[in-house]
């Protein structure tokens, strides 16, 4: 495979954690010749910095004391002999460089690099971050940390090799906030779950691949990709999409369940419901008079409740609480967003009740955001973002239930699969309302389709791409939630 850009559409794509990855690093170095696979990788870095910066004449390497660094020192040995004027920052001691990056030093100073041991000064065309890779545990201090602030504050484009130095391959936590920031990251041999999720995001710029022509083996995560569903009898009718039911809507927070509903008629249900928590409220919007009312719905019968995908949860406050009981216990499919997570979290009987849903065959899916998230399992924030892949899969287990950890990279995750990193979205979707129209939506699609890993997998993608597409057309400064539901419908 050639050296590939990963983008939203270009997936999906396999994801190997720190093990997979030295797993794969261990079956390729057995299979390849000493300092083979050091040879390809710096070569590939070589060539994408030079058709990242052709122009640039001044090019800086800054090289840690492991691998990475010599992937870097073989890459400055290329734009050296490509007439490019390098400079190899290479602070530390050089004896204690393993095998393969100690030859490659060797080879640099005998092509006539120049190697400075001195980071005083890092300005130039380009930059190449080789300092620290996949082995990185503990946040860079010391001269180390200096050396990533002048890679931080320069002017130039910076290239991270592998991984950029400080940020953790697992799970995309910038280690005491000293990470490099660059502006494209070239993953090698394998793709690395924290480039994807978390700060990650934040850290890696244009991500590019290279297998290095080697097969990494059994992957510990995948990066989504856009979902594509068999098109439509023409013989359907609306009773052949599902129906979808949405209660929330507390007194002063009618607005959220409003906007699932919306979401999930958009996304294509047959019929969709709409049973408000307020009940004094109107049941009608105008804007949407496909939308119909039930007053108390969740007060059905249990073969109605299980004949519904039901969404519940968005603006309910603590209302929720006491529609709960007969949801848990007979509607078909849930979903659980927003007030309906912190109900449960805070009552054990309501816990008890979630967990049984499984064993009766009634699936449930689970769309907390960092602060949901920790309530459910009885943690911190913090916590939950140090580790979101970790946190998303005891979610699952848990409560044996699909979850959706939203936030930067949204992470999908089940009992007994791989999780999913959802590689769309961006900062626009950091307003109000922005959820309800993703359990909505997503209860629409679920509601026509049986996977519920599926369904949940394929709508954060449709939510994200929604608002890729707005902030690539038109630079808005924010994306009202109405809005996006129109963008997801011309998606």
């Amino acid at each position: 495979m050639a050296l590939v850009r990963i983008t939203a559409d270009s997936g999906p794509w396999p994801l190997h954690d720190t093990a997979a990855s030295r797993r794969a690093e261990t079956q390729a170095l057995a299979a390849t010749a000493p300092h083979a696979l050091m040879a390809r990788a710096g070569l590939a870095v070589a060539r994408l910095a030079l058709a990242m910066a052709p122009h640039a004449q001044r090019i800086h390497v800054v090289c840690g004391p492991g691998n990475n660094g010599g992937d870097g020192l073989v890459a400055a040995r290329h734009l050296h002999q490509a007439a490019r004027a390098v400079r190899v920052v290479l602070p530390g001691d050089a004896p204690a460089l393993p095998p393969s990056a100690a030859h490659a030093l060797q080879n640099a100073r005998d092509a006539g690099v120049t190697i400075d041991r001195r980071a005083d000064r890092i300005d130039a065309d380009l930059i190449v971050d080789a300092l620290f890779g996949l082995g990185t545990r503990r946040a860079p201090a010391g001269e180390f940390a200096d050396i990533i602030g002048r890679i931080n504050d320069a002017a130039a484009p910076v290239l991270a090799v592998d991984l950029p130095s400080g940020l953790h391959a697992d799970t995309g936590v910038a280690l005491d906030d000293v990470a490099v920031r660059a502006s494209a990251t070239l993953a090698l041999l394998t793709l690395k779950p924290g480039l994807f999720t978390g700060a990650g995001r934040d850290h890696t710029g244009t991500v590019w691949f290279d297998p290095l022509d080697c097969d990494a083996g059994p992957a510990s995560a995948s990066l989504g990709a856009r979902t594509v569903w068999p098109a439509r009898a023409q013989a359907s009718h609306k009773g052949s999409f599902g129906d979808v039911t949405v209660i929330g809507g507390a007194p002063g927070m009618g607005g959220a369940a409003w906007l699932a509903a919306r979401a999930a008629l958009a996304a294509g249900a047959g019929r969709v419901y709409i049973s408000l928590l307020d009940v004094h409220a109107p049941l009608l919007d105008g804007a949407r008079p496909e939308l119909m009312g039930r007053t108390r719905w969740w007060l059905s019968a249990p073969d109605v409740l299980a004949a519904s995908t039901v969404v519940c949860g968005c603006g309910g406050s603590d209302l929720v609480r006491a529609a709960l009981p007969p949801l848990l216990s007979h509607a078909g499919r849930l979903v659980l967003d927003a007030d309906a997570l912190n109900a449960i979290a805070s009552d054990s009987m309501l816990q008890t009740l979630l967990r049984t849903r499984a064993a009766c065959g009634r699936p449930t899916v689970l769309t907390p955001h960092p602060l949901e998230a920790a309530r459910l399992l009885a943690a911190t924030t913090h916590a939950v973002q140090a580790d979101r892949l970790g946190a998303a899969a005891a979610l699952a287990a848990r409560w044996a239930a699909v979850v959706v950890l939203k936030g930067s990279g949204s992470v999908i995750a089940a009992p007994g699969r791989a999780p999913v990193i959802n590689p769309t979205g961006n900062a626009l979707l950091a307003s109000a309302g922005t959820g309800d129209v993703l359990a909505g939506w997503l209860g629409g699609v679920w509601a026509q389709h049986d996977d519920a890993f599926a369904a949940a997998t394929a709508a954060v993608w449709q939510h994200g791409a929604a608002a890729d597409r707005a902030g690539a057309t038109a630079s808005p400064a924010s994306l009202p939630a109405a809005d996006l539901i129109d963008a997801m419908r011309g998606g």
